[in-house]
């Protein structure tokens, strides 16, 4: 639901409209207004209102047939409906639950009892729509996580291949049995990331914030991937303050963010290239609340991604349009991390690099 909340009154009574629009004046909500059934119809596909107050006696089709046509329709199956009506019989107030609608006012209209009923049409919405925003946060990390664990498998399969053939240096064996160990410890983190997301409420993340010493935290990041950069001959410089400090942030949260970006910006880099990754301590301790208490970036030489998508690239539905663009295919994971970094209160965001690539940057 928008900040401002949209009612749409519907009735073929001019008087009646404006009666209700009176009684609802003094509270912040944006009206709008249909005067017959079907021209109730068009306007909830426009306005997309998030309360209908339907008279149900109309010269076209009634309120009752309104209500039949709109929850046929999967858009506006959760819409709150409310019967406006002069009719109090049973039979009547049976026929409109049976057509869909959630609440019946009888007129003349109280006004208190109005406005009481659009607010608990409101508040039920509001759960709804918050519930729906978890669903589908769960979703998009469950794809994004359930994508990533692809590559410790193939690489954990190639490895105990290779194991099973004679003749390999006991050397050269240690080394892969390495390999097996950190795939195998990436899969294990994979699987506690699936746990994250029954710490989501309402659309939002729960944070778990301990004492976090960043450099060493982005050393441990690059190390993680080095084999993938040795694969590509990708060059990955690492700048760090001189001195260490410890930030409180959520450190699964903020290893999934790096390893997101890191996997991007090597993915995409060209062979022989070089990546950095800098770390800055941003603010003072008289300074905490106008400037970032650090700033993370990660400078890569690939094919950059254009201006125009800078902000969208992060918002998970764009990126279907955003890949049919030529655009690097970023899959979900921006869209988490925008939603980590929002939750530790920064913010995320890209730039062009020069001559070419891009710079994805962190401030908390």
């Amino acid at each position: 639901m928008s900040s401002t909340a949209k009612v749409l009154i519907v009735d073929d009574e001019p008087k009646s409209l404006y009666a209700m629009e009176m009684l609802l004046s003094q509270e912040p909500y944006e009206i709008c207004f249909a005067n017959n059934g079907m021209s109730a119809i068009k306007q909830v596909k426009v306005e997309a209102p998030d309360v209908l107050l339907l008279d149900v006696m109309m010269p076209d089709i009634t309120g009752y047939e309104v209500c039949r046509r709109l929850r046929a329709d999967d858009r506006w199956k959760q819409l709150p409906i409310v019967l406006v009506t002069a009719l109090d019989r049973k039979e009547d107030i049976v026929e409109g639950l049976e057509a869909g609608a959630d609440e019946f006012l009888t007129k003349p209209v109280n006004g208190s009892e109005l406005r009481a009923r659009v607010r608990s049409m409101l508040r039920i919405k509001n759960q709804y729509d918050e519930l729906q925003d978890t669903l589908k946060l769960r979703e998009d990390m469950a794809d994004m996580i359930v994508h990533d664990m692809r590559t410790p498998i193939s690489s954990l399969m190639l490895y105990t291949d290779i194991l099973t053939k004679t003749g390999y240096a006991p050397e050269y064996c240690a080394e892969l049995i390495s390999k097996i160990r950190n795939q195998a410890h990436r899969l294990n983190t994979f699987l506690g990331d699936m746990l994250l997301m029954a710490k989501m409420r309402s659309g939002d993340l729960i944070l778990n914030q301990t004492s976090v010493d960043l450099a060493t935290l982005l050393q441990f990041s690059i190390n993680y991937h080095q084999e993938m950069a040795a694969s590509k001959k990708i060059e990955v410089v690492l700048e760090l303050p001189n001195e260490k400090k410890l930030f409180l942030l959520d450190q699964k949260l903020i290893e999934r963010v790096l390893d997101n970006l890191l996997s991007n910006a090597l993915k995409y880099s060209p062979t022989s290239s070089k990546l950095h990754m800098i770390l800055q301590y941003g603010a003072t301790d008289e300074d905490t609340e106008t400037s970032p208490q650090f700033i993370i970036e990660i400078k890569d030489q690939g094919p950059g991604i254009p201006e125009a998508y800078h902000d969208s690239i992060f918002n998970k539905y764009e990126i279907i349009d955003i890949n049919q663009n030529n655009v690097p295919q970023v899959g979900l994971g921006l869209a988490l991390c925008k939603k980590v970094v929002n939750a530790h209160n920064g913010r995320i965001y890209v730039k062009n690099n020069h001559p070419t690539g891009s710079r994805f940057i962190i401030e908390i």
